[in-house]
């Protein structure tokens, strides 16, 4: 009877991928700003582990803390936690996101102002539209409207029966914000919003009365278009 063999696992590594794709490389062409968070943090890493590259090991990091915000409340300790993140490793991401946080407070003249839905979903606009899956991200405003951060929510379709309206708010709470605005992806690439998303809306609007933080409006994104409840007057009911 031939000997069965065992079917080695697949992983395509950094250098096995075209160079136009590679972290590095896209942030040279592109311009830091139009690379994905998860690539700005692979290039911080350098390395993956022995089974997986260094894309995906900054993928999962980011899922396992949330967010960057995530990322940066960790500690030294429980980012070894994660698999294929040593010491070294831990403390290149700690450092990394110190000198983040550093110049955001030197600059804080800096943060993106939002005095309309085009600017919210241009902030967002170049990295949600092509998301394969539904994000919904939330962004803390404080009384000038200035950007004071951008929280990722919840990852996954739109319904109220899952989305934790109280948890929306909490990182808002936690940042002293004065008010919010939800932005969230239509794969499809129609920016149409549906009836979930118009209940959503209301429930999101009704809790930020109820703890003082209005929600300004909740933007849809689509491909390259976006469409404002707010706009509309979808969710938003009138006082």
């Amino acid at each position: 009877m031939p000997q069965i063999k065992e079917t080695a696992v697949y992983n395509l590594m950094i250098r096995d991928l075209p160079q136009n794709e590679r972290p590095r490389e896209r942030l040279q062409h592109i311009g830091a700003q139009a690379v994905a968070t998860a690539e700005l943090l692979a290039i911080v890493l350098r390395t993956g582990s022995g089974n997986e590259n260094v894309l995906r090991l900054a993928e999962r990091l980011l899922h396992r803390f949330g967010d960057l915000t995530g990322l940066a409340r960790a500690s030294l300790p429980e980012l070894q936690e994660v698999h294929g993140v040593g010491p070294a490793k831990a403390v290149e991401i700690k450092a990394a996101l110190e000198l983040g946080r550093r110049l955001t407070a030197q600059t804080p003249e800096e943060r993106p102002r939002i005095t309309c839905p085009s600017d919210a979903a241009n902030l967002l606009m170049s990295e949600m539209s092509l998301l394969e899956q539904e994000h919904l991200r939330v962004l803390l405003l404080n009384t000038r409207n200035e950007v004071l951060r951008i929280h990722t929510a919840y990852i996954g379709s739109l319904n109220t029966s899952v989305v934790r309206i109280a948890e929306l708010f909490r990182p808002a709470i936690r940042d002293n914000a004065a008010y919010i605005i939800v932005v969230h992806n239509h794969p499809s690439g129609d920016p149409s919003p549906s009836p979930e998303d118009i209940r959503v809306t209301r429930e999101i609007a009704k809790a930020g009365k109820l703890l003082g933080i209005e929600l300004l409006d909740h933007v849809v994104i689509g491909h390259h278009r976006f469409v404002s409840l707010k706009e509309r007057r979808l969710g938003f009911d009138e006082s």
